[in-house]
């Protein structure tokens, strides 16, 4: 008998159907004539699980005391014995009970494979060993049970049981994955929306990692090394030209057009640093990129066409994307095939789309400073002399005559030119130098010798000689005019871009930064004042060629690579004079953001004073008159009225005194002057006070107090002032008969209270108003204070490193999560026993 088939169902997180998928798969196979066991299933209490599980057989559990305690699992001997042809294997990275043949369930599950037996398992991705550490960075929770990667990959099928992450937190409120008591951490802690959408992708991501290992896997073991279509990767090449948004759109439309189709986009640098590319289009070209989707990838190699190749067979593309040359037609006559032609005629199977744009034909590149023309011209004219010349002079000869010098002076002429015009000077000099010796050697009497018979013949060669040079020498001013006119164009592009960063606003210094590596094509850059660094982009390589620019001696530019000429210094000035004006930016920021800070204060001190003169009138009035009724003359007041107008009196004095003293905190939080003292605090030490200050009881407060969690690190005073304004307000806006509920847990180190009430909640849009200092639920209620509760308990929690959030109660209300940092246990004393602290 063969090795059995293993099918694993992969999941993002607890409750996505896993399970009950497993089950159904299960029954789906018994009636179709397999014999089907349950040989261990984990329902975790959820009925939907249960009830599928009912109608299968059920292979026993073995009973395993462990400590005393007695610990049931997987019979592997009894699923060995009963030999079905399909085993349901719940969780397969579960670690067995101690004793057991096994130590881990996918070990169980090895040896039910060797003895030919099909499972069907599950396993949740937070599980898979590479992912471990993954997982614990977005979640904050370590996973102490893990398979090995080979183990899954090993499987012969493995499925994606998908669920969107706001319909598992829908069921999560609904109580279908845990009971209630556990819904409300459950949803603030792990089960985050933005934690569930992480997982999902994750999940979604390795079993992609896990096809394209699997299909890469199939070529090279057959020997296949063309493009297969699986699926479309349209890769869209950019210069960083005008054109790029046009090209980006089609290619993003190639890609639609097929289910599951990439988009990539790639840049080629090369050595030459402000060759080609504008820096400003090229960064919203990929913002571009990964608004449609796509991702953005940057090679470096001076030939383009091949690095283009190169880069879309190496990502198994289907289609290259590339746009009509930019390049004049004379240009192009010149300099030969373009990029498009020699990239279609390498691409081999890739299907290339050469896109017209509006900038086709109208801009030529330009080449850095250095000599007017390029070393493949002056070769071309050097070759063009020793080839040109002795044709020409075999043609003139086989038709000379006497009256035929003239036109072969003519001729040697217009050779000269035609040199100079391709070559330059020195090939030029060269052609005249050599037409005037063939001159004198052919065609001048006595033929055949260097002798010159009349002083004028002398004198013309001469002439002509010079005229031939005079011509060279013009033709190569022209062209490096030519070539300096384009690269101050080039250079007002750059320029434009670094001024326009400056006033894109903060990030301006990064993005100057960035411009000039970028622009100069160099390794790194950084911006340093006083050893700090300000910005930096790039990389600093050891022992790579510095350039250091001033900004204003109050900072420098740093370059790392190769030396800069100086044309290219007289534009780092430049960029440095941008650099001050964004640095000033930076410091008027910093300016106007105090001035908003005196304006806040200013706003809050006019507030107090409103207050002052409104809500502090009512206890004010009261005790006042309450004082003044007892001056009166004792016999005219009974006992009943005297103890009435002194509870009144201490009523509002009291009301008056914690009035006063929020509005003291308020004004500290204000002036940033609060004085916190931290230390590892119990929890319970804070909440138990707290319930006694506002004598509330078992009637208005449920407690869940988790026992496990470890000393918090706050200041207790000022945690206990926050529990008390945050159980105020739960128990005055809870509806009679509902009990606020109070919890404390841990997660990702940190400790976190909760006040739970079923009120009427607060919309999403008034969530931060309510943590403004003097602001009230409908703000018409003036016999609750003066709206400072929210804003002081925001404050407190801030101060002492932590963070208060409203969030929605399942079925409706409001709330309030505390979380603070756990004290580290080493700086946590030694803890007394713990008091029993149950739910009442």
């Amino acid at each position: 008998m063969g090795r059995g088939r293993l099918r694993v169902l992969l999941g993002a997180a607890p409750g996505v159907g896993k399970t009950y998928a497993m089950l159904e798969e299960g029954k789906h196979l018994r009636d179709a004539g397999k014999d089907v066991v349950v040989a261990v299933v984990e329902t975790h209490g959820r009925a939907a699980t249960a009830a599928m599980a009912r109608g299968l057989e059920v292979v026993p559990r073995v009973a395993v005391t462990h400590r005393g305690v007695e610990l049931d699992d997987l019979d592997l001997d009894a699923v060995l014995a009963r030999r079905p042809d399909v085993a349901l294997v719940d969780e397969l990275a579960h670690t067995n009970a101690p004793g057991l043949s096994h130590e881990k369930r996918w070990e169980d599950v090895d040896r039910l494979l060797d003895a030919g037996i099909d499972v069907l398992s599950t396993v949740n991705i937070q599980h898979i060993e590479s992912l471990n550490d993954v997982v614990e960075k977005i979640t904050g929770v370590a996973q102490r049970e893990t398979i090995p990667d080979a183990v899954l990959r090993a499987a012969d099928q493995i499925e994606v049981v998908d669920l969107a992450p706001q319909a598992l937190r829908d069921r999560l409120s609904s109580g279908v994955v845990y009971p209630a008591e556990r819904v409300d951490a459950a949803l603030s802690n792990y089960f985050r929306l933005g934690n569930l959408t992480a997982l999902r992708e994750l999940a979604l991501l390795w079993l992609a990692d896990e096809v394209d290992a699997a299909l890469q896997h199939y070529r090279t073991e057959h020997g296949i090394d063309s493009t297969w279509e699986a699926r479309e990767r349209v890769v869209v090449t950019l210069t960083g030209g005008p054109e790029g948004e046009t090209l980006l759109r089609r290619g993003a439309r190639i890609a639609a057009r097929s289910a599951g189709g990439d988009l990539l986009a790639v840049h080629v640098t090369s050595q030459d640093g402000l060759r080609g590319a504008t820096p400003g289009a090229l960064a919203q070209q990929r913002l571009l990129v990964e608004q449609l989707g796509g991702t953005y990838h940057q090679v470096v190699g001076d030939d383009i066409p091949t690095a283009l190749v190169e880069f879309a067979k190496g990502v198994n593309a289907t289609q290259l994307v590339i746009g009509v040359s930019r390049r004049s037609r004379l240009s192009a006559a010149l300099s030969g095939p373009g990029i498009g032609a020699t990239v279609t005629r390498e691409a081999g199977n890739i299907d290339v789309h050469i896109v017209n744009h509006a900038a086709a034909g109208g801009r030529s590149r330009l080449p850095r400073h250095g000599g007017a023309l390029t070393m493949k011209r002056r070769v071309i004219g050097f070759v063009l002399a020793l080839v040109g010349g002795p044709l020409l002079t075999w043609g003139l000869v086989t038709f000379r005559t006497e009256e035929s010098i003239i036109s072969d002076v003519l001729a040697y002429q217009l050779l000269v030119v035609v040199v100079a015009l391709v070559g330059g000077a020195w090939p030029a000099v060269y052609a005249a130098v050599l037409s005037g010796v063939t001159l004198d050697y052919f065609f001048i009497a006595p033929y055949h010798t260097i002798t010159v018979g009349e002083p004028l013949h002398i004198v013309a060669l001469v002439l002509y000689v010079v005229i031939a040079i005079l011509v060279s020498v013009v033709v190569d001013q022209a062209a490096r005019t030519t070539r300096a006119a384009r690269r101050a164009a080039a250079e007002s592009e750059v320029l434009a871009t670094v001024a326009g960063s400056v006033l894109r606003g903060q990030d301006a210094v990064q993005a100057l930064v960035h411009r000039a590596r970028e622009a100069f094509g160099l390794a790194g850059a950084r911006l340093v004042s006083d050893g700090a660094v300000l910005a930096s982009d790039g990389e600093v390589p050891e022992g790579a060629a510095r350039t250091t620019i001033d900004v204003d001696g109050r900072a420098a530019l740093e370059l790392y690579g190769a030396d800069l000429e100086a044309s290219e210094r007289r534009l780092l000035r430049v960029i440095a004079a941008q650099l001050q004006a964004a640095l000033e930016h930076n410091d008027l920021a910093e300016v106007a953001s105090e001035v908003d800070q005196l304006a806040e204060s200013d706003r809050v001190r006019s507030a107090l004073l409103s207050a002052l003169s409104h809500d502090l009138r009512r206890p004010l009035s009261a005790a006042a008159a309450s004082v003044s009724g007892l001056r009166t003359d004792p016999g005219t007041l009974s006992d009943a009225d005297r103890a009435e107008l002194l509870e009144t009196a201490d009523e509002s004095l009291t009301s008056l005194s914690t009035l006063i003293t929020d509005l003291l905190d308020v004004s500290r939080l204000e002036a940033g002057v609060l004085g916190v003292s931290r230390s590892p605090v119990d929890a319970a030490d804070v909440i138990l006070p707290a319930l006694d200050e506002l004598h509330l009881g078992p009637g208005q407060v449920e407690l869940d107090l988790d026992l496990t969690v470890p000393l918090v690190l706050a200041d207790p005073v000022l945690l206990q002032r926050v529990v008390v304004n945050l159980l105020a307000n739960a128990t005055r806006h809870s509806p009679a008969g509902r009990r606020v509920r109070l919890t404390t847990s841990t997660f990702a180190g940190t400790v976190e209270i909760r006040v739970v009430d079923h009120g009427p909640g607060i919309p999403a849009d008034r969530r931060e108003d309510v943590f403004v200092p003097f602001q009230r639920l409908g703000d018409t209620d003036n016999t609750t204070g003066l709206g400072l509760g929210l804003a002081l308990s925001k404050g407190f929690v801030e101060g002492m490193g932590g963070t208060l959030v409203p969030e929605d109660t399942p079925g409706g209300g409001l709330t309030m999560v505390v979380a603070l940092p756990a004290a580290a246990p080493s700086t946590a004393p030694d803890q007394p026993d713990r008091p029993e602290t149950t739910a009442p």
